[in-house]
């Protein structure tokens, strides 16, 4: 618990701090390779050996000495044929070469790789192409230019991608380890909520916000969250979240967070000895968000829960306060560029949807894309995620660089 006082109707960078303040550290585990797409490098990770191991033919054709191209030689007799994965072959001799395939590797008494398109075959001999002059050490790729045995592959922090996998081998073990994702219960709250695939009258609604936080967190690598619904209903929400804050290490809420009264989120939690960190961020959409922690030091987040706020509220402070606390090296946020000229008069800072796409001139620009109210998340459809337009101005140029935050 490192600061007991409640903060209310604060700015977006006091609320980023306060949050970092308030996260727990992650433990770290080892996972099998397939299972670390997505996971954030916590272990040293180092080459098994030197890469390539060997030196490594990057042509289908022939291995040579150049010592015999320098003395005249033009012919040479088919030592042997040798493909990737074999043992070299030897030449012997200056006028002997040896077929060789790409990833093969060089035999100790050769230098030099002939294309297949500049030679002609005529039995069990080469010739060069007319006129064709190779460069002595061409097509070779030597061992140990690309990463020595013994060093590291990646800085702790770095988040596993596609070419980190690809990567990850050279360390010829079959795990790494990472960070361990909290497990997180993701609830939505409200009498309105109807789940996909069952009847839903007039005056309900489809729940969207739990699938969208869901796969929000997906996409980042969690594999560790659960959905759930509960009712505007104080006891059934005080035992539900009872349970699934002793199971779990994070409670992520949307609704039930502003000023109605069946809004009971903020009175459970008191009652469930959840201390308020801070409630009310001067943003739109997304004011009313809330964030305690629990006696056991684990983060509660409660969204909005009109779809754009808490979609926002989720990319904007939850994420990137998971991918801190995990130990990443990197956070998601990135300049752009506005496309066009963007007004947001209220005394708040402005959350806008955008859609990245470049201009006539190649460049990338942020093009925003207004919902008609926070309640609009069919209009995030087609856009890439949000630009946050500071508080205290109301008017921002087209060109200005302003921070991007990928859905």
């Amino acid at each position: 618990m490192t600061n007991p006082t409640h903060h209310f109707r604060i700015d977006v960078d006091e609320a980023v701090r306060l949050i970092a303040e308030n996260m727990p550290a992650y433990a770290t585990e080892a996972v099998p390779l397939e299972r670390a797409r997505g996971a954030i490098l916590r272990g040293p990770v180092v080459a098994e050996r030197d890469q390539p191991p060997f030196d490594r033919v990057t042509m289908d054709g022939i291995a040579i000495r150049a010592a015999a191209l320098t003395a005249g030689r033009r012919s040479f007799r088919v030592g042997g044929i040798q493909g990737a994965g074999e043992a070299a072959i030897p030449l012997g001799t200056e006028d002997v070469c040896v077929e060789i395939m790409t990833g093969a590797i060089l035999p100790e008494d050769a230098d030099t790789i002939v294309p297949v398109e500049r030679i002609e075959h005529d039995g069990d001999h080469v010739t060069l192409e007319p006129g064709y002059e190779p460069t002595p050490g061409q097509f070779i790729h030597r061992r140990g230019t690309d990463l020595a045995a013994g060093q590291p592959l990646f800085d702790v922090g770095t988040v596993i991608g596609a070419p980190e996998m690809a990567a990850l081998t050279i360390a010829g073990s079959p795990t790494v380890t990472v960070a361990r994702w909290p497990k997180i219960s993701v609830i939505s709250t409200g009498d309105e909520l109807v789940d996909v695939g069952t009847p839903v009258e007039l005056f309900q609604i489809r729940s969207s916000n739990d699938r969208a936080i869901m796969a929000s967190l997906e996409n980042r690598g969690c594999t560790t969250a659960t959905r759930a619904w509960l009712p505007d209903d104080p006891d059934a929400l005080r035992k539900a979240i009872r349970e699934m804050h002793d199971r779990d290490d994070m409670l992520v809420l949307s609704g039930g967070v502003s000023m109605g009264k069946y809004d009971y989120v903020p009175q459970i939690m008191e009652e469930l000895g959840v201390r308020l960190v801070f409630h009310k961020i001067l943003q739109k959409p997304g004011l009313p968000m809330w964030f305690g922690v629990s006696a056991q030091q684990k983060p509660v987040f409660a969204l909005p829960g009109n779809p754009v706020s808490s979609l926002v509220c989720l990319v904007r402070y939850v994420v990137p306060a998971i991918r801190t606390a995990l130990g990443a090296a990197t956070q998601e946020p990135h300049p752009v560029r506005l496309a066009e000229a963007v007004r947001f008069e209220p005394n708040l800072a402005c959350f806008m949807p955008v859609r990245l796409a470049a201009d006539a001139a190649g460049d990338l620009r942020a093009w925003p894309k207004a919902t008609n109210t926070s309640g609009d998340f069919v209009g995030l459809a087609g856009t890439d995620g949000f630009v946050e337009l500071p508080r205290g101005r109301d008017l921002f140029a087209a060109g200005e660089a302003v921070q991007f935050f990928r859905w």
